[in-house]
């Protein structure tokens, strides 16, 4: 049985993890499947937006496989992390969203797998931490620095150090979510947000997050000039004119991403 199920629904992709009897746990088998998955998508023009959840009621991902984790030498933990980093970056370099649907634990490699997500909904039964020191461990899929840039460092370096897990409602009030859903909503919800991006400007929603995510670690003159390049750009594409175009002539745009 694959460890990851890939569906289309229009210019939509739904990945989910499909490790239900090991509530999603992150092993070698299964980040291999989601690094090939988000190549293969991210190469796939068509495709507007993407959703990353977890099969069952359960989890999202209760962290990395502790089992495949115990005998692992420094080589092969310092494998295991950067094929983690490899695949937190796929998602953050996508050029189409990423949502993260939180359906129920997504702790420590979970919980690191969902930072690198656009944005998060969760349902009202999610949990999310990073308990790595409570396995005489740290995070390892860039826990530290993506909770740090989502909720601040203080805030990162109490849930780092002490290994707690928190509830959706306080993990909205950090800023770490969008949104709590109730369980059973949850992916409807997703559903009808990547289905609103889909209508957009492929090529500009694009621009828009690759600008996002290379200006947040740069001077904000350099970040505003990556902006003003990306802007003018985006004058030269089909999809430009026929936004225009329909505003004008009040009707929908219809994009081609061209």
């Amino acid at each position: 049985m694959s460890t990851l199920i890939r569906e289309r629904e229009g210019a939509v992709v739904v990945l989910t993890l499909n490790r239900p009897d090991k509530l999603n746990a992150l092993n070698a088998e299964l980040l291999g499947e989601l690094e090939a998955a988000l190549v293969e998508t991210s190469k796939d023009a068509s495709v507007a937006c993407a959703i990353l959840t977890g099969a069952g009621e359960k989890a999202f991902a209760a962290g990395a496989d502790i089992a495949a984790m115990l005998e692992m030498t420094t080589e092969q933990a310092r494998a295991f992390s950067e094929r983690g980093h490899r695949v937190c970056s796929l998602i953050e370099r996508a050029p189409f969203p990423v949502i993260g649907a939180i359906n129920g634990f997504a702790l420590g490699g979970g919980c690191e797998i969902a930072l690198a997500c656009d944005f998060l909904y969760a349902s009202d039964k999610a949990r999310l931490g990073q308990p790595e020191v409570n396995l005489g461990v740290m995070p390892g899929f860039g826990g530290t620095q993506r909770l740090a840039r989502r909720i601040g460092i203080a805030r990162a370096r109490e849930l780092c150090y002490t290994g707690d897990t928190i509830t959706a409602e306080d993990a909205l009030r950090m800023g770490l979510l969008n949104a709590i859903v109730p369980a059973a909503d949850l992916l409807a919800k997703a559903r009808e947000t990547a289905g609103k991006i889909a209508l957009k400007g492929r090529i500009a929603i694009a621009q828009c997050k690759r600008v996002l995510f290379t200006g947040a670690d740069v001077p904000l003159d350099v970040a505003n000039a990556l902006e003003t390049q990306a802007f003018a750009m985006l004058f030269g594409t089909d999809d430009r004119r026929e936004g225009m175009k329909a505003f004008l002539e009040k009707r929908k745009a219809a994009f081609a991403g061209k």
